[in-house]
């Protein structure tokens, strides 16, 4: 007889935690990470953070262009700078990856093809590099990813372009890549409203996470 028992879904919550700047969030991802055991659950961060660059542990100063007034806070995720801003979706994963099976390489496909999964219900094709992690529609970068691993659990993630000022872009080298373009949901054909977006991205993510 075949085995008729459903799959563990392990539990994933959401915290929807509105505008909030940068650093304070990154100081409670760290301390929510240090702090948590074997049996603390998965946890979803959604959030929408005014102006600001992010330079990863091993950024270089030379991929600072011109940030003018925009501040730049130096964090411990992977990557490069990028900028996040208005009209700007984040998600921060934190999971814990020895529970559910995964590597590091295995979780940023599952929120590549996440991103890609959200991109497709709206018609824009997209696609990925895997030498340089994110997603991209037409060469332009519409997401960014970074993240950051103790103990076997992750944090920090993703940021998806929907609906804001890209110009912020172009003082930088967007994830250390020169001349590299941005773009954005609302602009490839897709919905300028976050709250939507965002509903659906965290649809696509649940959907992605629960397939393991």
């Amino acid at each position: 007889m075949l085995n008729s028992e459903k799959p563990l879904i392990l539990p994933l919550n959401v915290r929807a935690l509105g505008r909030c700047d940068y650093e304070p969030v990154w100081r409670a991802m760290q301390e929510f990470t240090a702090t948590r055991s074997a049996v603390t659950a998965d946890e979803l961060w959604l959030v929408e953070h005014p102006s600001v660059y992010t330079q990863g542990m091993n950024g270089k100063p030379e991929h600072l262009l011109d940030l003018g007034d925009i501040p730049l806070v130096k964090t411990d995720r992977g990557g490069q700078v990028t900028y996040h801003g208005l009209g700007q979706i984040v998600v921060y994963v934190l999971i814990d990856l020895r529970r559910r099976g995964l590597g590091v390489r295995q979780l940023v496909d599952l929120l590549e093809t996440a991103i890609g999964d959200l991109l497709t219900g709206y018609g824009i094709a997209a696609h990925t590099r895997r030498d340089a992690p994110g997603v991209y529609v037409q060469g332009k970068k519409i997401a960014a990813l970074g993240l950051r691993v103790r103990h076997g659990c992750s944090y920090h993630g993703l940021s998806l372009n929907v609906a804001m000022d890209l110009a912020p872009f172009q003082r930088i080298n967007p994830c250390g890549y020169a001349g590299l373009e941005v773009t954005q949901v609302c602009d490839e054909g897709g919905s300028d409203n976050l709250s939507d977006v965002s509903i659906v991205l965290l649809s696509c993510l649940k959907q992605c996470l629960n397939r393991l």
